[in-house]
């Protein structure tokens, strides 16, 4: 049925004539007699049924008037029956109503003049239907009779439940409610209502418009509503009662709407969505999907509370996948004791799942069944003999052509452990030294790549190198020692025990690969050892602002999204000490980094990090503002919260002019005279270079905050095409990278041609950028659009040795792990936002706002913080033993199907494989049998299995 006020007004064929002053109170006289020939017109064309109705309803009109009271009670009961049982068609009035709306004023005034009694009760019940017709005209009329009837109905009298009156009744009563809530807030703060429409004197009390709001969404959950009930709790600020109303066949429906709400919402509405969701999954025992909620919540004791709510030991291994997946610090599953005493151990099978030591083998494996185990070489991703060019060969052996090579041969057969270049043991040695002193770093830390998460083999291969003469060669094992040991946590804790005695070393690179080894080995881990041995270096006054960032960063990786007091402490201290002294170094390109460790800590954490930003708003110097940004992009991450956009948007539009009016002028002067003073030169350009960094970081903000969810996504890409055409140079660069993190690993063709384009700027800065963020959005796809265009860069490019050497790195990256390996940093269906990912992307993003000074300089190694984000996209499916089980599987493009009718399929346009399969970035799986149910929820990573006991196979069926 649908909105009765829609067909109250008849609308005329013809305009009205115009009227003269003196005429209108005639003309108002004959608006009766106008209505009455309108109703015997409509009269005619009725048929007998439609006139003995009507004929009928006005008769029990009549009766109401009578004096005669014992008439009342049937007449009300029959109007009540003829209302409810009327029919009639989805664009149409009920008949009854249409009949029954001439009287309304009528029946409203019988109604004063009833004395209080249960019939009178029931009157305002049947006024309350009727006033739907009159929602034009007297606005909150059906709220205002429904509380009046529940008002006068006897103390021992049942309720009358709304959903008798059907479902056109229910949605029109949410609406009023929804309504008369905010108006009644609106009242109570004492500011003037945005609407017009008057307010109606309620005998009810919020509590009241809360108890009706409830006996509503009772009655549209149980009619697949659910999305009508959730947003008529949300707006009478009630979400947490839904809880108690939702039962086994809605609540999975109430669940997924409410969940895909969260990104809609604004603090704390958003974090309170997320709790009820919680209460509901952990009320009905579904643990995966109650501790994905709790993982994004980043709530310790709920992760603990569902992890041992789990009996099943089955249920609690897959459980243990999704923790390592998101790599949460096994402390946490452990009850805080009082005497500090650690808990007893995890029974090993547990254990191995939570510290994710199969992974290596897992994917190895899952390597041979793709085909792709074989090493790939430089000229199988190059395939330099398609690029258009004569010159591509010439510059074969050249220091930057080697360096290239060495990012290109690790990213493409990393975790696979055996690559031509480095863990070939004759190779190895000879390729490390065809490059410099620096690349030689990056040459040895390359092994850690190729040995990706085996930190069995990896030690063996990496100690070899370690008594090397050369520090590079060293510090570059140190940085492999982290990488290998990304993500998994041994019991041995070799990387602690090997590292940490390095980081005092007075050698700047061996100290530089030990802090970075330490963070990458343990992002995420919260470990306290790594606190205790790298906090001193942010303090100490002595060492280079360097190591004090790097230092920063690395604490940043390992405690990321912590809200760690001490460390958030220390470096605001610092940075305070630095400023007060007038401390250069504030000013150079490392204090970035220093701004990006302190903001690490808050990632996710929303308004957590306001006393941080209002103590940086103290520092009056050019890098609190730029650590204003990165701080606050960082607590909002992956909540498409639209403020913080528009705000880091407005940090974009800002003009950087000189802080004096009079410098200003001065200098425009100057540039009118055409000459300038060296020192004045040197003046004015040093702070506006720093000034304008946070513009920079800005534009970044806006991607961090907006990716995660598609709709916002889509929109921020529209604002980075504004600030491309019309930003200024330092926020131009920043641009690509922006777009690269948004759709990190999700290479879609509208987005490759955009950085395609970007990649031909005329800005040298603009086309790096681009090319390593066509790199960024193809990154382990295999794409081989993207790997034409970036073979088309390498001949266009090859005179310009940076970029050629950047498009060689995009070539690797769009090769990763020959195509099994992807840098999203989202898991999970793409609910969970992964931490220490998102903190690797950002810190590589971080040293491209200048790639000059540390990628194309002598910090090409911070390329291997996308370690960081790299995982297989993988589904191993694994029966009861923790052995693989091949079972068939559906792999399609996932489809939105919140809030739609019925069993809609969640996959579109699917091949069905046998497991294991690859998932891209937007894929999603399903089981194509019914003889396994999974634990998982979402299928991806490892699934645990179980024999379906209903199963029964086509030959026993056959046989029957």
């Amino acid at each position: 049925m649908s909105d009765p006020a829609k067909f109250a007004i008849p609308v005329p064929s013809k305009d009205p004539k115009s009227k003269k002053p003196d005429q209108s109170d005639k003309e108002e006289g004959s608006s009766k007699l106008e209505d009455k020939k309108d109703e015997e017109k409509e009269g005619d064309e009725l048929s007998e049924e439609d006139l003995q109705l009507r004929s009928e309803l006005e008769m029990l009109v009549e009766r109401l008037k009578e004096p005669n009271t014992e008439l009342y009670r049937p007449a009300l009961e029959s109007l009540r029956t003829l209302i409810r049982t009327s029919t009639s068609s989805m664009t149409s009035v009920p008949k009854p109503l249409k009949f029954l709306r001439p009287h309304f004023p009528d029946l409203q005034a019988l109604y004063e003049g009833w004395s209080a009694s249960e019939n009178k009760s029931q009157f305002a019940d049947i006024l309350s239907v009727l006033a739907m017709t009159y929602s034009d005209t007297q606005p909150r009329g059906t709220l205002k009779y429904r509380l009046l009837s529940a008002s006068l109905r006897p103390a021992n009298a049942p309720l009358v439940d709304p959903g008798t009156w059907g479902h056109e009744y229910v949605r029109h009563l949410a609406a009023e409610l929804g309504e008369e809530f905010e108006y009644r807030e609106v009242q109570e703060d004492g500011t003037p209502s945005e609407s017009e429409t008057p307010k109606i004197e309620l005998l009810g009390t919020i509590e009241d418009l809360r108890f009706l709001a409830k006996e509503c969404s009772t009655f549209l959950l149980s009619h697949n509503a659910e999305p009508d009930a959730v947003d008529l709790l949300q707006e009478l600020e009630m979400i947490e009662a839904i809880v108690t109303l939702v039962d086994e066949n809605t609540f999975d429906r109430v669940c997924q709407y409410m969940t895909r709400c969260v990104s809609f919402l604004p603090p704390p509405d958003d974090i309170t969505f997320l709790q009820t969701v919680h209460k509901i999954y952990t009320q009905f025992q579904k643990f995966p999907e109650a501790i994905a909620i709790a993982i994004r919540l980043g709530d310790r004791d709920m992760v603990r509370d569902d992890f041992n709510a789990a009996g099943n030991p089955l249920m609690k291994r897959q459980l243990a996948f999704i923790l390592a997946r998101a790599q949460i610090p096994i402390e946490w599953l452990q009850a805080d004791s009082a005497d500090g005493e650690e808990e007893e151990e995890f029974p090993s099978d547990l254990s191995e799942c939570l510290s994710n030591t199969r992974l290596s083998s897992s994917f190895r494996e899952f390597g041979k069944e793709m085909g792709v185990s074989e090493a790939k070489s430089l000229e199988d991703v190059y395939k330099t003999h398609l690029e258009n060019t004569r010159a591509s060969t010439s510059n074969v052996d050249s220091a930057r052509g080697n360096l290239a090579g060495t990012f290109v041969n690790a990213f493409v057969n990393a975790g696979f452990g055996n690559d031509k270049l480095m863990v070939d043991v004759d190779a190895g040695s000879s390729w490390i030294y065809k490059n410099k002193e620096h690349g030689m770093m990056s040459a040895a830390a390359s092994l850690g790549l190729s040995l990706l998460w085996d930190t069995d083999m990896g030690l063996t291969h990496i100690d070899k190198y370690t008594y090397s003469a050369e520090e590079y060669i060293k510090a570059g094992c140190y940085l492999a020692i982290g990488i290998s040991n990304s993500s998994i946590r041994t019991e041995t804790d070799a990387a602690l025990a090997l590292l940490a005695e390095h980081v005092e070393n007075k050698s700047v690179p061996l100290r530089t690969g030990a802090i970075m080894g330490l963070g990458m080995a343990y992002a995420g881990s919260q470990r306290e050892e790594v606190m205790a041995t790298l906090l001193p270096f942010i303090v100490d006054e002595d060492v280079s602002m360097e190591i004090c960032s790097l230092a920063a960063l690395a604490l940043g990786f390992v405690f990321v999204g912590s809200e760690n007091g001490e460390i958030t402490g220390t470096i605001l201290q610092v940075l305070m000490e630095k400023a007060e002294r007038g401390d250069k170094e504030l000013e150079g390109k490392w204090a970035r980094f220093l701004a990006l460790g302190l903001a690490l800590l808050y990632l996710g954490q929303q308004n957590g990090s306001d006393a941080t930003l209002e103590t940086l708003k103290a520092i009056e110097k050019p890098i609190s503002k730029t650590a204003q940004v990165i701080v606050e992009a960082c607590a909002f991450a992956g909540t498409t919260n639209v403020l913080r956009v528009q705000k880091m948007l407005h940090e974009c539009d800002e003009h950087i002019v000189p802080p004096k009016e009079e410098e200003k002028k001065d200098n425009d002067k100057e540039k009118k005279d055409g000459e300038e003073k060296k020192d004045g030169e040197e003046k004015k350009e040093e702070p506006s270079k720093q000034d304008d960094t946070f513009q920079t970081f800005a534009v970044i903000a806006v991607a961090l905050i907006s990716m995660g969810e598609e709709i916002g996504s889509q929109m921020s890409m529209r604002q980075f095409n504004h600030l491309m055409h019309y930003g200024e140079p330092n926020i131009r660069k920043a641009v690509p990278l922006a777009i690269g993190l948004v759709n990190a690993s999700n290479p879609q063709l509208p987005i490759l041609e955009t950085l395609s384009k970007y990649s031909h700027d005329n800005d040298l800065a603009v086309a790096l950028n681009a090319i390593f963020a066509m790199g960024l959005v193809g990154a382990g796809s295999n794409n081989a659009r993207l790997a034409q265009m970036l073979r088309q860069l390498a001949g266009y490019y090859h005179k310009e040795a940076d970029c050629l050497f950047m498009v060689r790195i995009a070539q690797g990256l769009v090769h990763m792990g020959k195509g099994t390996i992807g840098v999203n940093p989202f898991f999970s269906d793409r609910s969970i936002m992964h931490k220490p990912a998102v903190a690797g992307l950002l810190a590589v993003l971080t040293a491209f706002t200048d790639a000059k000074g540390f990628i194309l300089d002598k910090q090409h190694w911070m390329l291997y913080f996308l370690v960081n984000a790299m995982y297989p996209r993988f589904m191993i499916t694994l029966d009861e033993e923790l052995n693989n089980l091949p079972v068939a599987v559906r792999v399609g493009q996932a489809v939105d199907v919140v809030g739609q009718a019925g069993k809609p399929r969640t996959i579109s346009g699917f091949q069905t494989h046998t497991t294991p399969v690859r998932l891209g970035t937007t894929e999603r799986a399903e089981l194509a049998t019914e003889e396994f149910i999974p634990y998982a929820a979402a299928l991806e990573g490892f699934v645990i299995l179980k024999k379906n006991p209903g199963w029964e196979s086509e030959d026993s069926r056959m046989q029957l």
